[in-house]
């Protein structure tokens, strides 16, 4: 396997008023094609601002990120979209989600962002994606309309629609039941298997965790355990 994700001595810092906050503080992790990753740790560990980093949703303080072999630091703005267009997905713990569009319409974006499919082969996309979340019937249906878990689902589905080659979820399963939950991570399971797609979890969720392959643990923004996990732990 290649390495898909690679940071080297990444740090993070944020002005707070007077005082400056470290969130990460010099982070070396390297992530092979395909693997399923979780990350974890306390409130504060560093957990979301890593996984903006691989996301290219924010740049390092210090240090470099590479995506696929590309230094983002190097890449231009217009290079940066298109690399989060093509080859990442991500699912945020807020949803983020387009308020005057419905479900379909919310799923459907990124694929027209991309513009490389016809609108049968994106209707056919998103049907298939809408159903594996369970979210059929509220096809039609604005955000507002949904529940917390309902809005977590749509998410889910627009950030898989464009099999990316790498998926974050920051606590993609906070606010699903545990039935809704475990499905969610069985059709992620199914992605990484058949497709090869590379997941990363940020997550507090042992569900989440039973399903990593490969356990990393942050505190105080260093790295404190890195470990396989599951089955590969005991192989």
């Amino acid at each position: 396997m290649s390495v898909i994700v690679d940071l080297r001595d990444v740090a993070k810092e944020f002005p707070l008023g007077k005082t400056t906050v470290h969130a990460l503080r010099g982070v070396s992790l390297s992530i092979q094609k395909g693997e399923f990753v979780a990350i974890a740790g306390p409130s504060g560990s560093g957990k979301t601002t890593m996984l903006n980093q691989i996301g290219c949703v924010d740049v390092p303080t210090r240090g470099e990120v590479f995506i696929d072999g590309q230094s983002t630091s190097a890449l231009s703005e217009r290079a940066l979209t298109r690399l989060r267009l093509r080859k990442l997905g991500f699912i945020f713990q807020s949803f983020n989600l387009v308020g005057v569009l419905d479900v379909a319409q919310n799923v459907e974006l990124p694929l027209l962002l991309q513009g490389n499919l016809t609108r049968k082969e994106r209707d056919m996309r998103v049907a298939e994606m809408i159903e594996k979340v369970d979210l059929t019937p509220q096809s039609t249906q604005r955000p507002n309309e949904l529940s917390g878990g309902q809005r977590q689902r749509v998410a889910i589905a627009r950030a898989l629609v464009t099999r990316p080659s790498i998926v974050m979820a920051d606590e993609p399963t906070a606010n699903l039941d545990t039935d809704t939950g475990n499905r969610i991570l069985e059709v992620m399971r199914t992605l990484n298997k058949k497709e090869g797609t590379t997941f990363i979890f940020s997550t507090h969720d042992h569900r989440v965790m039973e399903h990593a392959r490969r356990l990393v643990t942050l505190v105080d923004g260093l790295i404190a355990t890195d470990a396989p996990h599951g089955s590969e732990a005991i192989a």
